[in-house]
C-alpha cells in the first residue's frame, strides 16, 4: 500500500523525465485536440523549413535578374509565405496551450478530490501548507511544460531534424562538420541536466516548506499576536525562504553554466561551418544564394538545440512536480471500504455497540487511547461521556466516525461492523457538533446548507429556527446571503456555534454527536438552545460528550470514562454517591458558579 511521507528523505527519488508519463491519462481525453494540434505543428513549420528555400531563390533569382518587377514579385511571395507561416504558429500556440490548460486544471481536481478522501491518519503526518504548495506551485510547473513550454519543444524537435536534412540537401560538406560537432553540444546538457533536476526537486521541496509554515501561522495568527510572538514566527519564516532562496539560486546558477556551455558550443560551431562557406563562395564552389538557405538553416538548427536545451531544464523541473503530484495521488488511506462492503440497514435506527475496542493513535503508539471499551446504546437513548481531559471521550466520537479503525474489538451500528462498511454510510447517518466550530468562507446559507447540500432554502431557515440562529441571521446585512468571512470570523462564537447546530439540525441523522455544542452560548441563548437541542434529540441516538450539569441531567446514562476506560455507568445522583472521580468532576465542572 502506497503511503504519503513527509520526509524528503523518505521521498522517492526522480530517476528521468519518464516521470512526465504519468501525465498520459490526463491528456489521454483530449486525443483530438492534440492530433489538430500535430497538424497545424507539421503545417507550420514546413512553411518555416521552406523560409530559407524562399530567400535562395529571392537572392539568387530576384536581386540577381536586377529587374524591379522581379524583385517585388519574389518579396511578395516571400512575405506571403510568412503570413501563413505566422498564422498556423499562432494557432499552434492557442491549441497546445488550450490542452495544456486543461491538463493542469483536470490534475488539480484529481488531486484534490484524492486528498480530501484522506484518512486522519495522512493529515497527522502532512502539513496542509505542503499539499497547498504541490496544488499550485507544482502545478504550475507543470502548466508551462504541458502547455507553451510542449509547445516550444514540439515545434524544435520537429524543426531541428527537419533544418539537418535540408543542411545535408543545401551541402554535404558543410554539413557533414556540423554532425561531427554535434556531440559536443549534447554531452554537457546531459551531464548537467541532470543535476538541474535534482536541484529543481529541491528548489520545490523548500517552496512547500514556506507553504506549510505560512499556513500554519497565519490560521493561528491571533495567537501569534496574542503571545506577541510576531516577530520570532516571522524569523523563522524568514530561516525557510533563506533555504528556499539558496537552493533556487543554486539551481539557476547550473542552469545558467548549462546555457552558456551550450550556446558558446552551437553558435562557436556555426561561426566555425560560416566561415568555411565563404570559403567555399570565394572559391565559387556555391552561390551566395545556397550560402544564406545553409546559414538560415544552421540557424534554425541552432535556435531548436538551443530551445530544447532550455527547456530541458523546464522537463527536469516539470518532472520533479509531477514526482510530487503523483504521490499524492498515489497515497492510500488506511481507513476505507471493503472489497465487498456491507450495508447498513435502511432505515437507520441508530443502535451503537462497542465491543472491547482497544485503540491506540498512530503518532502515539505506545500510549493507549482507549482500552476494552464495551458498551450497548439503544437507538434513541441519549449517553454522556463525562471524564478528564485526555480519558478518551473524543476518541470515541473518531471512531464512531470511522477516522480511525480500533486495533482490537469493533463498533457496530444497527448490528453492522462499520470497519466492513463503505465509510462514507457511516457518516451519512451520523451528525457532528464539535467545541471547535467549523465555519467555511461562504454565505450563512452556504454554511447551514452544508449539512445536507440537496435541501431547499426552507428547510435551511426551518433548522436555522430550531437552532435559535434565525434572528440574528435576518439582522445581518444580507440576512441569509451574508458573507461570513474565513473561518465565520465576521461573527461571534456563539453564533458560529448556532450555525453548525442549524446545520446538524439540517442533516435530520440517526445519531448524533455532540461535543458540548452549547459551550459558546450565554446563559439566555442557551436556554433557548437547549430547548432547540431536546427536540433535536428526540427519537435519535445522541451521544455527549459534557462538561455542563444541564446537559447531563438529561442524559439517559453517563458514562464516566478515565484513561481510556469505562470506570462507571449510571445516572447523575447514583455517580455522585459511588464513584469518586465523577463526584470530584462534578464538584469542579458541574457545579455552576
Amino acid at each position: 500500500m502506497a503511503e504519503f511521507e513527509q520526509d524528503p528523505k523518505n521521498r522517492p527519488k526522480g530517476r528521468s523525465p519518464r516521470s512526465l508519463a504519468a501525465l498520459l491519462p490526463f491528456l489521454k481525453p483530449y486525443t483530438g485536440m492534440l492530433l489538430l494540434s500535430l497538424v497545424v505543428l507539421l503545417l507550420a513549420s514546413g512553411l518555416m523549413l521552406s523560409l530559407p528555400v524562399a530567400a535562395r531563390y529571392v537572392i539568387d533569382h530576384g536581386l540577381a535578374s536586377k529587374q524591379g518587377g522581379t524583385v517585388n514579385l519574389y518579396f511578395a511571395g516571400f512575405a506571403g509565405l510568412i503570413v501563413v507561416f505566422c498564422a498556423m504558429a499562432a494557432v499552434r500556440m492557442y491549441l497546445v496551450s488550450w490542452v495544456g490548460e486543461r491538463v493542469v486544471a483536470d490534475v488539480r481536481n484529481a488531486v484534490y478530490r484524492h486528498v480530501i478522501r484522506m484518512d486522519a491518519m495522512f493529515f497527522e503526518a502532512t502539513r496542509t501548507g505542503e499539499v497547498l504548495s504541490r496544488l499550485t506551485a507544482d502545478t504550475t510547473l507543470v502548466q508551462s511544460i504541458t502547455g507553451t513550454s510542449l509547445s516550444m519543444v514540439l515545434r524544435s524537435m520537429i524543426q531541428l531534424p527537419g533544418a539537418l536534412v535540408m543542411l545535408a540537401i543545401t551541402n554535404l560538406k558543410l554539413m557533414g562538420l556540423i554532425v561531427v560537432l554535434i556531440p559536443a553540444v549534447l554531452l554537457p546538457v546531459i551531464t548537467i541536466g541532470r543535476k538541474v533536476r535534482r536541484l529543481s526537486r529541491a528548489s520545490q521541496d523548500r517552496i512547500a516548506d514556506t507553504s506549510a509554515m505560512a499556513s500554519e501561522s497565519l490560521d493561528a495568527v491571533q495567537i501569534v499576536q496574542a503571545f506577541t510572538a510576531e516577530n520570532a514566527v516571522a524569523d523563522r519564516y524568514g530561516k525557510v525562504v533563506e533555504l528556499s532562496y539558496d537552493v533556487a539560486i543554486e539551481r539557476t546558477r547550473v542552469r545558467s553554466v548549462m546555457s552558456f556551455v551550450t550556446f558558446c558550443c552551437v553558435f562557436g560551431g556555426i561561426t566555425f561551418v560560416v566561415w568555411v562557406g565563404s570559403r567555399s563562395v570565394l572559391a565559387g564552389e556555391i552561390t551566395y544564394g545556397e550560402l544564406s538557405q545553409f546559414v538560415l538553416y544552421a540557424l534554425f538548427a541552432a535556435t531548436s538545440a538551443g530551445t530544447l536545451t532550455e527547456m530541458w531544464g523546464e522537463i527536469q523541473r516539470a518532472s520533479g512536480a509531477t514526482e510530487r503530484l503523483i504521490e499524492l495521488l498515489h497515497a492510500e488511506p488506511h481507513v476505507r471500504a471493503p472489497a465487498s462492503p456491507l450495508a447498513l440497514p435502511q432505515p437507520g435506527r441508530g443502535a451503537i455497540c462497542f465491543d472491547n475496542v482497544g485503540f491506540n493513535y498512530p503518532s502515539r503508539p505506545e500510549q493507549p487511547a482507549l482500552t476494552g471499551i464495551s458498551l450497548d446504546i439503544r437507538p434513541g437513548e441519549r449517553i454522556a461521556f463525562v471524564g478528564p481531559s485526555g480519558a478518551g471521550k473524543s476518541t470515541t466520537f473518531q471512531l464512531l466516525l470511522r477516522f480511525y479503525d480500533p486495533q482490537q474489538g469493533r463498533i457496530l451500528i444497527d448490528g453492522v461492523d462499520i470497519a466492513q462498511a463503505e465509510p462514507r454510510e457511516v457518516r451519512e447517518r451520523i451528525a457532528v457538533v464539535p467545541q471547535e466550530t467549523v465555519i467555511f468562507g461562504d454565505t450563512v446559507l452556504g454554511n447551514i446548507r452544508f449539512g445536507r447540500p440537496e435541501a431547499s432554502d426552507e428547510e435551511i431557515r426551518e433548522a436555522a429556527r430550531l437552532a435559535v440562529a434565525d434572528e440574528f441571521i435576518r439582522e445581518l446585512p444580507q440576512g441569509y446571503d451574508t458573507y461570513v468571512g474565513e473561518r465565520g470570523t465576521r461573527l461571534s462564537g456563539g453564533q458560529r456555534q448556532r450555525i453548525a447546530i442549524a446545520r446538524a439540525i439540517l442533516k435530520n441523522p440517526s445519531i448524533l454527536l455532540l461535543d458540548e455544542a452549547t459551550s459558546s452560548l450565554d446563559a439566555e441563548n442557551e436556554r433557548l438552545l437547549q430547548k432547540a437541542l431536546d427536540h433535536l434529540m428526540q427519537d435519535r441516538t445522541t451521544i455527549i460528550i459534557a462538561h455542563r450539569l444541564a446537559t447531563v441531567l438529561k442524559a439517559d446514562r453517563i458514562v464516566v470514562i478515565n484513561r481510556g476506560r469505562i470506570v462507571d455507568i449510571g445516572t447523575h445522583d447514583e455517580l455522585v454517591q459511588r464513584d469518586p472521580l465523577y463526584a470530584r468532576l462534578a464538584e469542579l465542572q458541574f457545579v455552576e458558579t
